[in-house]
This record gives structure tokens, C-alpha cells and sequence, in this order.
């Protein structure tokens, strides 16, 4: 599986973060085709205490070629440009293979 993360620092107003996010942003990112599933994680904290970061969510893609193609839809773009609106000065995207033991 391939994924794409988005890893997200602590917004200013969580209460209006998460309202927008699960509201708003997951329901439009989960129309992307290809998209096999999203899994968010809200980070509590770190091994050394506080983390600067408070929500993570990785979207799983059947390959990268699979996840090539999604981005290319309406719906991905609009994923896209829909948090870039909210969150473009908090998020950072990553791409990656999961690994199976």
C-alpha cells in the first residue's frame, strides 16, 4: 500500500479546526477515487511531553501509480486546494510505502 500523510502542528482554535476538518475536509477528501482509506490520529504528546504537532492522517492508495492517478481527479484537487484554505501554514504532506513485516 501507498500512502500520503498529512501531518498537522497545533492550530490556534482545535474546536474550529476539528469542526472545519471532520466536517467539511475529511467528507471532500474521502470522494477522492482510489482512495482505499483514511486513518486520523489526534497526537497527545511525545516521549519527551508536549509535541508541536496535533493531528495526523494518513490516506492508503493501492500503489503509487494509483495514487498518481487519483491526484489528477477533481475531487483530489479539490481536497487540495480546500486545505491549503484551512491549514496551508500548519500541514506538512509526506508520501510513503507501508512496510509489512
Amino acid at each position: 500500500m501507498f500512502k500520503m500523510i498529512a501531518l498537522f502542528k497545533k492550530p490556534e482554535n482545535t474546536e474550529e479546526f476539528d469542526q472545519y476538518y471532520f466536517e467539511t475536509h475529511i467528507p471532500l477528501t474521502k470522494k477522492i477515487p482510489g482512495l482505499r482509506k483514511v486513518e486520523i490520529t489526534k497526537i497527545t504528546g511525545s516521549p519527551m511531553g508536549d509535541s508541536p504537532y496535533y493531528l495526523m492522517c494518513e490516506m492508503y492508495y493501492d500503489s503509487f501509480d494509483a495514487f498518481k492517478e487519483a491526484s489528477k481527479t477533481e475531487e483530489s484537487k479539490a481536497s487540495g486546494k480546500d486545505v491549503m484554505k484551512f491549514a496551508g501554514d500548519i500541514v506538512t504532506f509526506m508520501l510513503g510505502e507501508q512496510v509489512d513485516e
